[in-house]
């Protein structure tokens, strides 16, 4: 019952944010547009629910000369492809505002686990051993919280399970509100290959590819 009612309340959440958020979205293309060549957005084929596939769109982040399907923390020296205006979005999260369309359509919820990469196949089969898989994947969530880019894959993966598994309008308030916490602290954002060394020698990171 509580997934219909989560389901309205994304259709009126929003569709209420894509209307008020305009000029701050017209604002970003503007920057984004003077700030390099390429296009607005940045597509990328995504596991939606119950491992069906979807192009997820960001705000692009990255010169037009980035390797492909390539995770940011796998690159030798990320700050090289990272535009000005990419730094500033991917801090404040910014990049993420396109995705509000994929909650008004169906593809993403406002709270969920977030969506992996087509071919990060570790953390698939471990969100299928958890269940996760089998709720829409999110704009931010528990695993999102509570460690970010920081976190094992076999973390990440139990933390979305136990979301999926406590699922409930509490749950989401709770992540909710942990989520604005953590953009205004940017907590657990990691950058490239260099970062494994400031990060408690954590090296199965997911794919965090903007």
């Amino acid at each position: 019952m509580y997934l219909k009612v989560k389901r309205c309340i994304d259709i009126v959440l929003s569709l209420t944010s894509l209307i008020i958020l305009g000029p701050i979205f017209i604002i970003l293309i503007i920057g984004i547009k003077l700030d390099s060549k390429g296009p607005i957005l940045f597509k990328q084929k995504r596991v939606g629910l119950h491992g069906t596939h979807f192009n997820m769109f960001k705000f692009r982040t990255m010169k037009i000369n980035t390797p492909k399907d390539t995770p940011t923390h796998l690159l030798e020296n990320p700050a090289q492809y990272i535009t000005k205006m990419g730094k500033f979005l991917r801090k404040t999260s910014l990049d993420e505002l396109p995705q509000i369309w994929h909650i008004f359509t169906g593809d993403m919820s406002i709270i969920g686990p977030r969506p992996a990469l087509w071919n990060q196949f570790d953390l698939i089969k471990q969100r299928e051993k958890y269940g996760a898989n089998d709720i829409p994947p999110g704009l931010t969530g528990w695993a999102q919280i509570n460690g970010r880019d920081e976190l094992p894959i076999e973390v990440k993966a139990r933390l979305d399970g136990e979301y999926a598994e406590k699922i409930s309008f509490r749950m989401d308030i709770k992540c909710f509100l942990g989520t604005i916490r953590s953009v205004l602290k940017s907590d657990g954002v990691v950058e490239g290959k260099n970062d494994y060394g400031n990060n408690k020698g954590n090296r199965n990171k997911e794919y965090v590819s903007k």
